[in-house]
């Protein structure tokens, strides 16, 4: 990227950032997560009549502002306690400078579920039909998320001679797109969660959320096969796992279940 200098700001100034304002850094991610929730402020209004949700815009705007907190702490220290323990005992205050880098989607999603279920029971509306709503823009939202690892070149793939195959600068050999795998998998998880919610009849509360849930554990513990690992695999004796793999399995476990119990 070609970095642009004006008195005021500065444009692409490195790989990772995409604006400088008076000093302050914009980065790439942080552009991705705000399209991601103006795509959700877009979407849920138009989605909510499949499962018989009538929110105003504002109360749209209040959930997603608690989805922002519990996606920041939530990633946040997920991330510490999933992935870098140590932190916490060199530096406590370290979990709350989001803008050094480190998030963890498994994180993510507790704190989304914990912030927005708080806020939901407290106004006493329907958990599962809501889940079944937002699963879309979620699944979009990761999908930029992914963009923005690919523009970071980070959370690349292994060595790779396919045709297909990326130069990563400052790394031996082609690598996969893996971040361009795990885009296609969000995608795909938002495209066949959509029509589950609109074509699927009869309606069940919490099938679309669940749908979502045993899909992107299991595609997510595909892609962890071609992802360059940061730390070392976790063996149990038969098989060796990833973190991602082993924080995923979770996932895919309280999808069949919530996929049983709503049926009920």
């Amino acid at each position: 990227m070609i970095a642009k200098s004006y008195d005021m700001f500065s444009l692409f100034p490195s790989r990772r950032v995409a604006l400088e304002v008076f000093g302050f850094p914009i980065h790439w991610y942080g552009i991705m997560y705000l399209l991601a929730f103006l795509l959700a402020y877009f979407l849920l209004p138009r989605l909510q009549r499949q499962r018989g949700v009538s929110l105003l815009r504002d109360d749209w705007a209040t959930v997603l502002s608690w989805g922002v907190i519990g996606v920041l702490v939530g990633g946040r220290l997920g991330y510490v306690l999933f992935y870098a323990p140590e932190l916490l005992l060199r530096d406590p205050l370290e979990v709350l400078k989001v803008w050094h880098g480190g998030m963890s989607s498994h994180g993510g999603f507790l704190g989304v579920l914990l912030a927005v279920g708080l806020y939901l029971r407290h106004r006493r509306l329907p958990l599962l039909p809501i889940a079944d709503l937002a699963v879309v823009p979620v699944a979009l939202g990761l999908a930029l998320g992914r963009l923005g690892n690919f523009i970071n070149l980070e959370l690349y793939g292994t060595v790779s001679d396919l045709p297909w195959a990326i130069a990563v600068p400052g790394v031996e050999g082609l690598r996969h797109p893996a971040q361009f795998y795990a885009m296609g998998k969000d995608l795909l998880i938002a495209a066949v969660c959509y029509w589950h919610l609109v074509r699927v009849r009869p309606v069940i509360p919490g099938h679309t959320t669940a749908l979502f849930l045993m899909l992107y554990g299991t595609l997510r513990f595909l892609v962890e096969y071609v992802r360059v690992q940061e730390y070392p695999l976790i063996d149990f004796g038969v098989l060796s796992l990833s973190r991602g793999q082993l924080l995923t399995l979770p996932i895919v476990l309280v999808g069949v279940v919530l996929w049983r119990v709503a049926r009920r």
